[in-house]
């Protein structure tokens, strides 16, 4: 009842079906779907309701339904899936990842049935038998669905496509972006720019007395008046001058390295 122009998601659900023991009640709901007793089919939720017309006048309901996957589980799956470009990338263009399943058996789950014991079925026909040949041509004609759209399984699931794709698109974003902020960098305050309130390391400060010339020699020739009765009085201000700046300095010198050895 497959074809090997089936996708593979499909031919998987087909088998899964075909593994059900009672093969004359799958027979009768495969002509029921293929004869057109299926007269509508649609989503509600996670659920598949279907009306079939058998031989009563009313059509019967038909509801099917898998067991949903909790919130935080899929939260850990699309997490999942997220981190590889291939299954995001097939996913986005509307394929079914061949190796999808080993994704949801990391987190302890299933995408696919395991049997058809975990296909929950409900039909308003007398048949007590579960599935009926009601119940059986939605399964086939699940199998229509699933060819067209791949999402359908995940719907089932509790994963409607347009939320899936929009999650998966945002966590392959968010994985893309650069994970390093540059903060800004702060305004410097002019007014403490010259300020350093850190003591500074003792062992770091080193104390030489001056060599060279002094500040007196860099400036140069100074321009002092000279006093008439004395011709040589400008020049023995700037020799007074020297020596009291080198005395000042060999005694700062001095107390200094005497403050150094107290340490």
């Amino acid at each position: 009842m497959n074809t090997a122009s089936d996708p593979w998601w499909v031919q998987q659900w087909l088998d899964l079906i075909n593994a059900y023991r009672f093969k004359k009640r799958l027979e009768r709901g495969w002509r029921y779907a293929r004869e057109g007793h299926v007269l509508s089919i649609c989503f509600q939720g996670q659920k598949v309701e279907a009306k079939v017309q058998g031989t009563e006048a009313k059509p019967y309901r038909v509801s099917l339904w898998l067991d949903p996957i909790s919130e935080e589980d899929w939260g850990y799956v699309i997490a999942a899936l997220a981190t590889e470009a291939r299954w995001s990338a097939l996913l986005l263009a509307g394929e079914m990842p061949a190796d999808i399943e080993t994704v949801f058996a990391r987190n302890g789950l299933r995408l696919f049935p395991f049997s058809l014991s975990d296909v929950h079925s409900r039909c308003s026909c007398p048949d007590k038998a579960n599935p009926c040949k009601h119940v059986s041509a939605i399964y086939y004609l699940l199998g229509d669905r699933f060819s067209e759209d791949p999402f359908v399984l995940f719907q089932l699931r509790g994963r409607q496509r347009q939320q899936l794709l929009e999650e998966l698109r945002s966590r392959r974003q968010a994985s893309l972006q650069p994970t390093l902020e540059v903060s800004a960098a702060p305004v410097p305050q002019l007014q403490q720019f010259w300020d350093y309130a850190d003591p500074l390391d003792p062992e770091l400060v080193i104390i030489t007395p001056s060599l060279g010339d002094t500040v007196l020699g860099q400036l140069g020739s100074l321009p002092l008046a000279s006093d008439p009765r004395l011709e040589t009085s400008a020049a023995q201000l700037l020799v007074q001058l020297r020596q009291l700046y080198e005395d000042v300095a060999q005694s700062v010198f001095l107390e200094s390295m005497a403050s150094a050895g107290d340490r």
